[in-house]
C-alpha cells in the first residue's frame, strides 16, 4: 500500500516519457510535471503536495531501496504506533551497482550526535502531518535541505524508530557527496546554518563552526 510521489522539473520531453510509462503501468506511481525546475526543496515540497499517505519516506532520484525497505517501515509503524519519525541503517552502492560497502550501522536516535553530524540522511521517513506541520523543506537551506528538514521534525517528533537493518544504497559517482563531500561546499555552510536554527529554536545559546 505505497506510492511514488514524483515532481519532475527537468526540462527533458524524455525523461516524461520514460516516467509516464511507468506510472500509466502503475497506477501507484503519481506524477506531477512541473513548469519549471524549482530547485531540491521546492521541487520535494510539490511531489509532497501530491501525496495521499499518512508517512512520507524519502528517496533520491538515483539511489536504490532494498526490497524489503517498505516492509520493514510498516513492521516499525505497527509495533510502534506513535512513531512520528523512522530512519534506518544504510549503505553506498556503486554507479554501476554491482557492488555495496561502507555499511553505516546506526545508533538510535543521539540529539548531541545529530547537532554535530546527519548521522541519519537516509533512510528518512516522517508523519506526513508532521512534515507539512513544520512547512516542508525550505529553499534556504538546498544543499542540507534533508539535515534541516531531519532536524526541525525531530524537536516536534513525539517518538523516534531506529530500523537497525540496511534499507537504503547510497549511490556513489563523481558528483555525488557519497563519494567526494567536497563535491558541494555549500552544503556545509548550509548545515551550519541549519545547526544554528536548530539551536535557536530550542533556546541554546551556542556559536556554530
Amino acid at each position: 500500500n505505497w506510492e511514488l510521489c514524483i515532481a519532475d522539473g527537468s526540462v527533458s520531453d524524455q525523461v516524461m516519457q520514460v516516467i509516464q510509462a511507468y506510472a500509466q503501468a502503475d497506477k501507484r506511481i503519481i506524477v506531477k510535471k512541473l513548469t519549471k525546475n524549482k530547485g531540491i526543496a521546492d521541487n520535494t515540497n510539490a511531489a509532497i503536495a501530491i501525496a495521499s499517505g499518512e508517512y512520507i519516506a524519502l528517496l533520491d532520484h538515483d539511489d536504490l531501496l532494498a526490497p524489503d525497505a517498505l516492509f520493514e517501515v510498516v513492521r516499525c509503524v505497527n509495533d510502534n504506533e506513535k512513531a512520528d519519525v523512522i530512519y534506518s541503517d544504510e549503505d553506498k552502492i556503486t554507479a554501476d551497482s554491482a557492488r555495496r560497502f561502507e555499511p553505516h550501522f546506526k545508533t538510535d536516535f543521539n540529539i548531541e550526535l545529530l547537532r554535530s553530524n546527519n548521522y541519519i540522511t537516509h533512510f528518512f521517513v516522517v508523519r506526513t502531518s508532521l512534515i507539512r506541520q513544520v512547512g516542508g523543506f525550505r529553499r534556504e537551506y538546498d544543499g542540507a535541505q534533508d539535515y534541516d528538514i531531519i532536524l526541525r521534525t525531530t524537536e516536534k517528533a513525539h517518538k523516534i524508530a531506529h530500523v537497525s537493518k540496511i534499507l537504503y544504497h547510497w549511490r556513489m559517482h563523481s558528483n555525488s557527496t557519497a563519494a567526494n563531500p567536497e563535491s558541494k561546499k555549500y552544503c556545509h555552510e548550509a548545515g551550519r546554518r541549519a545547526v544554528e536554527d536548530h539551536l535557536n529554536r530550542m533556546g541554546i545559546e551556542a556559536q556554530v563552526q
